[in-house]
């Protein structure tokens, strides 16, 4: 592939298939893309992609584990495809090249077949996706309009490319994708979590540019994944950014790293499907909600399930609303989408069961903002806040406290935002608090869902470094504190400080006789029924919070975060968790 301007050309499996189309970048850069199309000639809409995992690596031979569990979960989602050529998170073109659509994958900047430097998530890629998006917009196969799809990175990246307005786009759908890089990923409430580092180790490094030979070989093609040159590695270091080092030095949000890479929200006008999953704790839930709450587009739907990270997107049930929703605004289709409500819910309930429900807005218009005041002497939530002082301290690195409910006197549906706030004192000048809402059943066994990664997932979860307990005044909602990150404030030991907490949001319906418990711990949540092998494309073995965990010794050293921690109530400080109850229509 010498000659930067070729590529190769065939009709397969009804498609027209370009594979490593050269798209150049305003500084001189190809990037190389797969284009999958009707052989019928035409102008078809596109659906775009762009992003690090390898466009040529078959989803089977990057993700086995991720595969197997949806085909035999989800026998809906191989049928009706050779299934040849599945990719990580992104649409299986032998179900959308029959409706008319063209299908272009890209491989980012330095990743799989494109060459340059591994900066993920940074401007220069959401200008390259710009580019790339015009680009598809302008070609003869093209009606001029173009849709970016995808899961989570390809997700991600769409709100930052969206803001940039590029020519050509028309729609975006972010598929279980954060929006803001540091509250949603790197740092949880300012305490940092190792997923980055261990992902990008696990299934960006792996298909870098120029691993070639040493690599994955396509099953698609034939040819490598991450080629065609094989670089030593030295040559590979040079071309990546150390991804640990940087998430781990910029601590705060407001440095440049991370305001590079948080889209402007005013800007995103481009109609909008934004699609989360309630047991993403961790990753995708709270940027889709985010998304849809803070984004200046006039035209833009919500959409939340349950299940695998993974799966929705390729069932049918997620298929028919991408193209729904897509049909609508790149082939002008009167499908009924202009006048469908703003919001789908699959609304959850124990035992895996999900009641399909629309709304028309987020949060819940209906939503009984419901405070359970914190009773420590009882170590009970309650209707009422107890009259009295009352103290409890824990150990951090301990399982901390639980307060539960008495058991449910009828059913209870709590779906949307939650929040906290304690009072809280700490032998030393920090303290993490990591709060789980829990749940109950009568025998005092715990709910716990299948999540996006991890099987064994509570109801929901929040994050909070005391030293980052500064409030956003302007975007601090009641339901969703927001935290500026933007300084440190150390604590004077055995000071008490008022904190609020944002728990993620998330959705339950309990029945009449559970319980609905809160833990506040200095640690992770570990979920009492043992750990879970994982995935093959993640590191650890699954403990309950799955990929994220927050437990580097640098950032949380002991004689700091493993010091004593004392909760504090009293009529004047009154501590309580905020819950979104829908009432019964």
């Amino acid at each position: 592939m010498d000659d930067v301007t070729s590529f190769k050309s065939e009709i397969r499996d009804g498609m027209i298939i370009d594979w490593d189309v050269p798209i150049k970048m305003d500084d001189g850069l190809v990037l190389r893309a797969d284009v999958y199309r009707p052989v019928k000639q035409g102008k078809y809409p596109v659906i775009l992609s762009y992003g690090p995992y390898g466009k040529y690596l078959h989803f089977e031979d990057g993700y086995e584990t991720c595969w197997n569990i949806m085909c035999k979960n989800q026998p809906d989602v191989p049928a009706g495809s050779t299934n040849k050529y599945q990719n990580w998170e992104v649409v299986d073109p032998e179900k959308w090249v029959p409706d008319g659509y063209a299908v272009v994958r890209v491989d980012s900047r330095g990743c799989g077949r494109s060459p340059g430097y591994i900066d993920l998530w940074s401007l220069r890629e959401a200008q390259d996706q710009g580019l790339c998006v015009t680009w598809a917009s302008k070609q003869d196969w093209s009606n001029g309009k173009v849709g970016i799809n995808g899961i989570s990175y390809y997700a991600m990246n769409q709100y930052q490319t969206a803001a940039l307005q590029p020519e050509g786009l028309e729609a975006i759908c972010a598929w279980e994708g954060a929006a803001d890089f540091y509250r949603d990923m790197s740092h949880h409430g300012g305490i940092l979590c190792l997923f980055g580092k261990n992902w990008y180790d696990m299934q960006v490094k792996s298909v870098q540019y120029g691993v070639g030979e040493n690599g994955y070989q396509s099953r698609m093609n034939g040819d490598w994944v991450s080629g065609p040159e094989t670089l030593t590695a030295e040559e590979l270091g040079s071309n990546r950014c150390d991804f640990d080092k940087d998430l781990y030095e910029n601590d705060l949000v407001n440095t440049e790293y991370f305001q590079s890479r948080n889209p402007d929200w005013s800007k995103v006008e481009v109609p909008m499907l934004t699609c989360s999953n309630w047991g993403g704790q961790g990753l995708h839930p709270r940027g889709n909600f985010e998304a849809y709450t803070q984004s200046a587009s006039k035209n833009k739907w919500l959409e939340v399930h349950g299940k695998e990270h993974w799966t929705e997107f390729y069932t049918d049930y997620g298929v028919e609303i991408q193209k729904l929703f897509f049909g609508h605004f790149l082939k002008g289709e009167d499908n009924g989408w202009d006048k469908r409500p703003k919001v789908q819910l699959q609304v959850r309930h124990p035992g895996e069961k999900f009641v399909e429900r629309f709304e028309q807005d987020w949060p819940l218009p209906s939503t009984n903002w419901s405070k359970f005041y914190l009773d420590y002497e009882n170590m009970s939530l309650g209707n009422s806040n107890p009259g009295a002082e009352q103290t409890v301290s824990y150990d951090p690195m301990g399982d901390g406290v639980t307060l539960t409910t008495k058991p449910l006197e009828e059913e209870i549906e709590i779906t949307g935002p939650m929040a906290a706030k304690l009072f809280v004192s700490s032998e030393s000048t920090d303290a993490d608090l990591f709060l789980v809402v829990r749940a109950f059943y009568p025998d005092f066994k715990e709910v716990v869902f299948k999540g996006a990664l991890d099987p064994h997932t509570p109801i929901a979860q929040g994050w909070l470094r005391a030293s980052h307990r500064k409030l956003d005044e302007a975007l601090t909602r009641p339901d969703r504190p927001y935290h500026t990150h933007d300084e440190k404030q150390p604590l004077t030991p055995g000071q008490v400080y008022e904190l609020d907490i944002e728990i993620w949001p998330s959705c339950i319906t309990l029945p009449k006789g559970f319980r609905i418990a809160l833990s506040i711990r200095g640690r992770d949540y570990v979920y009492p029924g043992g750990a879970d092998s994982g995935l093959s494309n993640m590191k650890n073995k699954f403990t309950g919070v799955g990929p994220f965990l927050h437990d580097d010794p640098r950032d949380r050293p002991l004689e700091i975060y493993g010091k004593t921690v004392t909760l504090h109530n009293s009529p004047s400080q009154q501590s309580y968790l905020l819950l979104p109850v829908i009432p019964k229509k």
